[in-house]
């Protein structure tokens, strides 16, 4: 879905000037940290965020960024290059949208949802196969145009018709069900103590890695409940868990 919505937002504001759209962007920045509501002040610095790109592809960069200055947070040093902020390793010859698919393809797929399957099969001892990731099936269907992947508002078209074939429309026509957990809640409440010692101040400081000040700030902020900064929190989290065991 969020191919669908990314693609439709950014047509709808980018042909606005950048510079009307950073003007938005503090406005909405400013109306936020008034707000007394968590949804709102959330959503509002989330927009706010999108707005001051400079095109689609940073659009979209953006969007899969938690921390928008990480060089505000990690101390020293250059950040390396990806293929999130590597343009120029992004397909000239694609529109926006299978652009999205491709930067997906070269990291999240891999780096993460084939990760998470590989280490909860292996865990029970299975060993999983991802047919639909079959080399000659990934290379058929990026050998397709995109409106015979993506018809009438949905997506996995050609596999939806095929699937018509042989299973009842019932079974494969429904929302993905996810596999997300609380992780927001859970840091408020029976992880807080845990988060707290790794993301503590003076060790902040020791170690040298991050600097403290927006850490704490974003991790105060999210204890109040007036935003959620999981996502945020949780990378600096897992750094902090690897690095205490690799000490031990």
């Amino acid at each position: 879905e969020r191919y669908r919505y990314l693609s439709s937002r950014w047509h709808t504001i980018g042909w606005i000037p950048q510079p009307i759209r950073r003007l938005t962007a503090s406005a909405l920045r400013a109306v936020g940290a008034i707000s007394p509501m968590q949804r709102f002040c959330t959503r509002s610095h989330t927009l706010a965020g999108m707005l001051d790109v400079t095109d689609g592809r940073e659009f979209y960069s953006r969007f899969n960024t938690h921390w928008r200055d990480p060089l505000a947070v990690v101390i020293g040093g250059n950040l390396p290059k990806t293929i999130l902020t590597d343009y120029d390793k992004w397909p000239r010859d694609r529109n926006l949208f299978e652009q999205m698919m491709f930067v997906d393809t070269a990291s999240y797929l891999p780096d993460d949802i084939l990760v998470k399957v590989d280490r909860a099969s292996m865990g029970v001892s299975l060993e999983a196969r991802v047919p639909l990731l079959d080399h000659r099936v990934v290379e058929f269907a990026w050998s397709l145009p995109l409106e015979m992947k993506f018809c009438d508002g949905q997506g996995k078209h050609l596999l939806r018709k095929l699937l018509k074939r042989y299973l009842p429309e019932k079974l494969f026509d429904r929302p993905k069900t996810g596999f997300g957990i609380p992780i927001d809640a859970w840091l408020r409440g029976p992880l807080r103590e845990w988060a707290e010692s790794l993301l503590d101040e003076r060790r902040l400081k020791d170690e040298g890695f991050f600097h403290p000040e927006p850490i704490r700030s974003k991790w105060d902020e999210h204890l109040t409940g007036r935003h959620d900064w999981h996502y945020l929190l949780w990378d600096i989290l897992m750094f902090q868990q690897w690095h205490e065991a690799m000490a031990a």
